[in-house]
């Protein structure tokens, strides 16, 4: 049995990191202990293909040193080796520009309640006892590609596949007296399923889980949701360039609110690159929009009660009603853009059901009658500072709610903030086991080019 979380030699290191910096020259100090353990076990076509153990831990220090800034990091964590390091790493920011602005969050608005690491319930007592024949089991226990006969319309031509389970251990600390850590358990199974049509031509499938218990990871029948969605895609057709109503699968719809939430980004707002600039306080999208930060659901993947300036997270509306709230802003841009600071991101974003909770993918569909059901992005981008995108994407056409057929080579264009004021409904069926929320989401009159 091991156990990779820090142990208390490791946290007196970084303590001693604390005193050596004030020590040697620095006015305020902060140190980020990081430590983390992953096994992994990879298949092939129902064979081990490989095995693989990754053991990290390092210190990154921010010094702020005669109104100079540096960040600095190092993964040697004996103690003569980082005096030496923290005496050069002083030496180097002493030699940077002057930065007043730079400083420590006000203590006030840091963590007071994450001493321990294990407040989230995130942390499972199995990892620790994992061995290799277990691993062996989850791993060689989930696959179906021997079991998988052909049939008429397809044959099953490969099964890559991945099992981990991980240890995150994070320890943060400064001057002004903060001591926050978090620590958390991962148990992950993953797997592409490829097949050939009777034509020949090959479809592939994704599908994965990830929670921070073992009993939650659920890895049987993960193979079959990735075979049926390979099955899913053969026969695609192009449908002609038109405005469609859209509905967008949970499994892919974060790809329209990351650019919101980078948008909301501090830097990106200072330098003038985001297109929601100016924009504080006023209503921007559809009422029904509505990201709330649920940072502190315990035993959720993703909660954290701090950001990795220790300041707490709290429960809140990024944008309510679709009135933007916030900026993302940490101390520093606090004091470039004269603003109250905030968290420095989102923690855990979830967009709230809309019009009423319940609804799900079928649910949504029903109600939109026909249309475009996209279930994956490839490729594209969007314009930071305008909104403009444009996404390659992969789904179906359906009618009445049902799906007809496959769809290829389109493309979906627009902009986000016309995109989000067409929003039609947003479901209750996101992922737990995703860091973002993002449920089904459906929108009208979206442009879409095909044939």
């Amino acid at each position: 049995m091991m156990d990779y979380r820090l142990t208390e030699q490791e946290r007196a290191l970084a303590a001693r990191c604390l005193e050596t910096a004030l020590a040697k020259g620095a006015q305020k100090a902060r140190v980020t202990l990081n430590k983390s353990c992953m096994d992994l076990i990879g298949t092939l076509n129902g064979e081990v293909d490989k095995v693989s153990r990754c053991l990290d831990r390092s210190i990154s220090i921010a010094l702020f040193v005669d109104g100079k800034y540096g960040s600095f990091s190092i993964n040697r964590l004996e103690e003569s080796a980082l005096e030496d390091f923290i005496d050069k790493a002083i030496a180097t920011a002493r030699l940077l520009a002057e930065d007043r602005l730079r400083d420590l969050p006000d203590p006030a608005r840091t963590a007071k309640d994450a001493a321990g690491g294990r407040e989230l319930g995130l942390y499972d007592e199995a990892c620790p006892k994992m061995d290799s024949e277990r691993r062996l089991a989850i791993a060689l226990g989930a696959s179906i590609f021997k079991d998988t006969a052909p049939t008429e319309e397809w044959t099953l031509v490969s099964e890559e596949a991945e099992y981990s389970d991980s240890v995150f251990d994070t320890l943060v600390m400064d001057t002004q007296g903060l001591y926050c850590r978090h620590t958390e358990t991962s148990f992950e199974y993953g797997v592409e399923m490829t097949i050939t049509d009777k034509e020949g031509n090959k479809y592939s499938g994704y599908w994965w889980n990830v929670c921070p218990r073992l009993a939650g990871l659920g890895a049987e029948g993960i193979c079959d949701r990735a075979l049926s969605r390979a099955v899913s895609q053969i026969g695609p057709r192009s449908l002609r360039s038109g405005k469609y109503t859209c509905v967008i699968d949970s499994e892919c719809s974060s790809k329209l609110v990351t650019p919101l939430l980078n948008a909301l980004g501090a830097y990106a707002v200072q330098q003038n690159n985001s297109f929601l600039c100016g924009k504080l306080g006023e209503k921007v999208f559809h009422e029904g929009l509505t990201i709330r930060d649920m940072c502190r659901n315990k035993g959720e993947s993703g909660s954290r009660l701090f950001d990795s300036e220790g300041v707490a997270t709290t429960e809140h509306d990024i944008i309510s009603n679709g009135v933007v709230n916030e900026y993302f802003i940490n101390t520093y841009m606090a004091g470039k853009m004269q603003m109250a600071p905030t968290v420095e991101d989102a923690t855990r974003p979830r967009v709230m059901p809309w019009p009423e909770p319940g609804l799900d993918r079928g649910a949504i569909m029903a109600r939109c009658g026909d249309g475009i059901l996209v279930t994956g992005f490839n490729g594209g981008n969007s314009n930071a500072a305008t909104g403009d995108y444009s996404f390659g994407i992969e789904g179906f056409a359906f009618k009445d709610g049902r799906k007809t057929h496959p769809v290829r080579e389109m493309l979906m264009t627009g902009n986000l903030v016309e995109l989000w004021n067409n929003l039609l409904a947003a479901g209750d069926d996101s992922r737990p086991c995703k860091s973002k929320l993002i449920p089904t989401l459906a929108f009208g009159n979206v442009d879409f080019s095909g044939e």
